[in-house]
């Protein structure tokens, strides 16, 4: 009876460890190393990030950009750096592919950069004791900003917004260039209609 007793503890006590599921995640990529020298100013669309849900049940993930102490390199700032979509959720053994826009300012700094784009489920996995536990995947990032002077950096980034919004531009341009040669003309040339 002791035995039997026993037994039926032992079943209800390790029946949570059988139920509990388990929170996972990876990238598909370890890293991100931009062999192009980067100048202030531009837009850049880096490699995609594919995050995977290696777990056993649907989870809610997030993507940002994490630092580590100790490196030489700068560290890219987090507005810099846009993922779309940044959260999302994901069924078990699903992969969804991250876009990564770089965005660098007019006055980024010049030098080699370092940085990890991180996955991360936003609920944390309990752990047998009971305690949270964050779990993460990191692909590493590196990147060069090459100095430019302001003239420079400011050409940049009106290329770069030019790029990314054509041809809506492109005729907004138009327009302000019909403007300012109408209004040139009228201030500098004196017009006469005469009636007959």
């Amino acid at each position: 009876m002791r035995k039997f007793i026993f037994l039926i503890l032992i079943c209800l006590l390790a029946t949570p460890l059988l139920v509990s599921a388990r929170i996972g995640v990876g990238v598909g990529s370890g890293k991100i190393e931009v062999k192009e020298k980067l100048k202030p100013g531009q837009s850049y669309d880096l490699p995609i990030l594919p995050v995977i849900n290696n777990g056993d049940e649907l989870t809610e993930y997030e993507v940002t950009i994490e630092y580590h102490e100790g490196v030489p390199e700068l560290r890219p700032a987090r507005e810099w750096i846009e993922f779309t979509p940044r959260t999302f959720s994901l069924e078990p053994g699903q992969v969804k592919n991250v876009k990564v826009e770089l965005n660098l300012p007019v006055k980024a700094e010049p030098g080699n950069y370092f940085a990890y784009l991180e996955g991360h489920p936003l609920k944390k996995s309990i752990g047998t004791g009971g305690a949270a536990v964050g779990i993460a995947a990191a692909a590493k990032m590196y990147f060069t900003v090459v100095p430019a002077n302001i003239f420079a950096a400011w050409y940049y980034k009106l290329s770069t917004w030019y790029g990314h919004y054509h041809p809506f531009n492109t005729a907004v341009l138009g327009l302000l260039a019909f403007i300012f040669v109408v209004y040139w003309v009228k201030k500098n040339f004196k017009f006469q209609i005469a009636k007959k």
